[in-house]
């Protein structure tokens, strides 16, 4: 099982030395991967479940963010926990995650999305909150296409998008598309991950017998589209001060990556908590000594 960590500007601050040492430690202890989120917008009244997000969060572009971080790392790969992909537009999307994975030398390699659970936020940028899931779905099928498609260019047509034999380059480094990993605890969000993802995310606050119905649906989805199942990975959300016993109960459910995020607000805690973290699960890093 791998382990990656996040990092929250909203919970530490958009601070260029804090994102820089962070990122560089995380590396330096082994991680796998360094995860961004993603609000593009916040609104008075705003909630997820019970708990109403402070208007003042300084969310900072995931994208840039991670782009950042990239240029002061070597190894750590990039990832979205979640990239809310109905609020961009998949054309220039394709553009922007190809550039980030072609100067990182082929590292933007856990893209997750998700489809957002404000409906506000969904206002703000123009979409129908309705259908902004039939709208990720294409939007998948469009960044997949660009990708691939060469210089005789490709077309699309379909309910929110469509373009005649469009040529969109660089492709990402080694001329491969990028995996797009799907999260949300929906069973919509089970099913996209099983159609279309190479790996499902999900959040939430289920418990052990939801989060192995979903597991299944994402199974059963794939099955049925054809795809092999055994063949995605499945990431969940874990903690930093977790047990060994609660890591085996995860890889136990068919877990192959556990997301874990520093509780310390300060940045020498968080490097603390990584090296901890690190040394506790023998992460193969320098800095776990």
């Amino acid at each position: 099982m791998k382990y990656a960590i996040t990092y929250s500007t909203a919970h530490s601050g958009v601070d260029p030395d804090a994102i820089t040492a962070f990122a560089r430690h995380a590396e330096a202890c082994g991680f796998e991967a360094l995860y961004v989120p993603e609000h593009v917008v916040l609104y008075r009244g705003a909630k997820l479940g019970p708990w109403e997000i402070p208007v003042s969060l300084p969310y900072a572009d995931p994208l840039d963010t991670l782009t950042f971080a990239a240029a002061a790392t070597r190894r750590i790969l990039l990832g979205t926990a979640v990239l809310l992909l109905p609020y961009h537009h998949p054309v220039t999307l394709a553009k922007r995650l190809a550039t980030i994975d072609l100067l990182s030398r082929g590292r933007m390699r856990l893209l997750t999305v998700g489809v957002g659970a404000l409906p506000g936020e969904a206002r703000a940028v123009g979409v129908d909150f309705a259908t902004r899931g039939r709208r990720a779905d294409e939007a998948i099928d469009v960044l997949r296409l660009l990708w691939a498609g060469g210089e005789e260019g490709v077309s699309y047509s379909g309910e929110f998008f469509a373009f005649e034999d469009l040529c969109s380059f660089p492709k990402p480094h080694g001329d491969a598309g990028l995996p797009i990993h799907v999260g949300g605890s929906s069973d919509a969000a089970a099913r996209r991950a099983g159609r279309r993802g190479e790996g499902y995310f999900p959040g939430g606050r289920l418990n052990a017998a939801e989060r192995a119905a979903q597991w299944q649906l994402v199974r059963s989805s794939a099955a049925e589209a054809g795809r092999d199942p055994d063949a995605l990975e499945y990431t969940r959300w874990g903690t930093v001060d977790m047990t060994d016993e609660r890591a085996g109960e995860l890889e136990a459910a068919g877990v192959t990556r556990v997301v874990v995020s520093t509780a310390s607000v300060d940045l020498d805690g968080q490097l603390e908590e990584m090296s901890g973290f690190a040394r506790r699960f023998g992460l193969t890093g320098a800095g776990s000594a």
